[in-house]
């Protein structure tokens, strides 16, 4: 049940926030997924401030979700920076999972880059490649726009059938081909967690037309689409999803790949901050 006022809260956190820039009002958000949280070493005149510091933000207890906001240029372009977030499995609600996005939201931006640690379900896929998203699959029976809606915000029922901004893909595409990386294009699905995926759930998935499965970004992907912020969204594909590899799957190894994948990672959204900022 939702409980208070989502979207003042989120207006409260960007003002306390924005005391903080030295870079006035960003222009582009960016969340840093698991094990990505180093890119904000490359920030030029950067601030940052813990989530327990901001109202109504909730801190994430998982390794490789650092739970800090940045502020910055990237590209000379200002930005904010979620550095971590919160999961559905750690017992937060929808709402608590989606409030930083929407305060990226409140804060102006007009674009955000969401992006995450995932397994690979398309079968080619090897650990460290990168995947953009152009659409996904909410396997969470869970939405952030559930409740009381009085229309001031957003559509009661926003379309998705473009969640993922094909004209921004196509940017993250050009500064992939423009610095030689290899970026797939795909499906990705978001479950609950916090265990990973059976088999026969891979399977499944993979018949549903998924290519890589994740516990996080769709939900963050609705509540941004509600607020009309565009977004793009990249997958860091860490391991071979369950039943494609003999191997277990460790959180350890999946941040471990993450920051290996970093650096490219980092060329990717700093090429597609000059792009946006132009």
């Amino acid at each position: 049940m939702r409980t208070g006022d989502p979207f003042g809260q989120a207006e409260e956190a960007a003002a306390a926030a924005l005391a903080h820039s030295q870079v006035g009002r960003p222009k582009l958000g960016l969340v840093l997924g698991s094990g990505l949280g180093q890119y904000v070493d490359g920030l030029t005149e950067a601030t940052s401030l813990a989530y327990a510091d901001l109202p109504h933000f909730s801190c994430p207890s998982v390794p490789g979700h650092p739970g800090r906001l940045w502020f910055g240029l990237t590209a000379g372009v200002p930005v904010a920076v979620l550095q971590g977030r919160v999961h559905l499995y750690e017992g937060f609600s929808p709402d608590e999972v989606v409030l930083p996005v929407r305060t990226l939201a409140a804060l102006g931006v007009e674009v955000v880059c969401l992006t995450n640690a995932a397994g690979g379900v398309r079968e080619s896929f090897a650990g460290g490649e990168l995947m953009r998203i152009v659409d996904h699959l909410n396997l969470t029976g869970q939405n952030p726009l559930t409740g009381p809606d009085d229309g001031r915000h957003g559509p009661r029922f926003p379309d998705l059938s473009q969640a993922y901004d094909a004209e921004l893909g196509e940017l993250l595409e050009e500064v992939a081909d423009s610095h030689g990386l290899g970026l797939h294009a795909g499906v990705y699905a978001q479950l609950t967690g916090p265990s990973y995926e059976t088999p026969a759930e891979i399977r499944m998935l993979r018949t549903l037309g998924a290519d890589a499965v994740g516990m996080s970004t769709v939900l963050e992907t609705i509540a941004l689409r509600h607020l009309g912020v565009r977004v793009a969204a990249l997958s860091c594909i860490t391991n071979p999803a369950a039943g494609v590899s003999s191997k277990p799957v460790l959180h350890s190894e999946v941040t471990e790949v993450a920051a290996r994948a970093g650096r490219e990672i980092g060329a990717l959204i700093d090429g597609f901050a000059g792009r946006v900022g132009k």
